[in-house]
């Protein structure tokens, strides 16, 4: 989830990483069944945060002339363990769709996907965390599932 927000590897990292430890710190007493949806909780706060620092930082860094803020030297290094370019190609249209078909989905329906398909929620601990029944959780998965099969159904046939 911090991945698909932030896109940026390290970032997310150092967000689940900050989440982690700020629930070790005030949540340690608390019975182990309420860690994910608390964890949920403290991962998307700390996702905001990361937003209302960067759109800052940015704002500073274009007042600075001579530097680019959006342009990141590491990422123009080459990485040896890459695979060929028609591999990365296939590879990043794919994900660049897969993306674009999560951003596009209604932000409860994107949630609710997210949290079942990448952080490995149940029903009951999605609905926990999003504050909501397990029907309507059911029925915001089945949805986006639907539409995301429906977007990506295009790229299978083209592998």
């Amino acid at each position: 989830m911090a991945l698909y927000a932030t896109r940026n590897r390290d970032e997310a990292l150092d967000i689940v990483q900050d989440s982690m430890l700020r629930l070790a710190t005030r949540y340690s007493g608390r019975d182990a069944s309420e860690w994910p949806p608390l964890f949920f909780r403290i991962v998307e706060r700390r996702i905001i945060d990361w937003h209302r620092r960067r759109k800052v930082r940015n704002v500073i860094v274009s007042l600075i002339p001579g530097i680019d803020a959006a342009e990141d030297p590491l990422e123009n290094l080459p990485d040896q363990r890459s695979p060929t370019a028609a591999q990365q190609l296939d590879s990043d249209r794919g994900l660049d769709r897969l993306g674009a078909a999560i951003e596009a989905l209604p932000l409860r329906q994107q949630q609710v996907f997210l949290l079942r398909e990448l952080q490995g929620f149940d029903v009951k601990q999605t609905a926990e965390a999003m504050q909501c029944s397990a029907g309507t959780v059911k029925t915001h998965y089945s949805r986006a599932r639907a539409t995301l099969r429906a977007a990506l159904e295009d790229h299978a046939h083209e592998r």
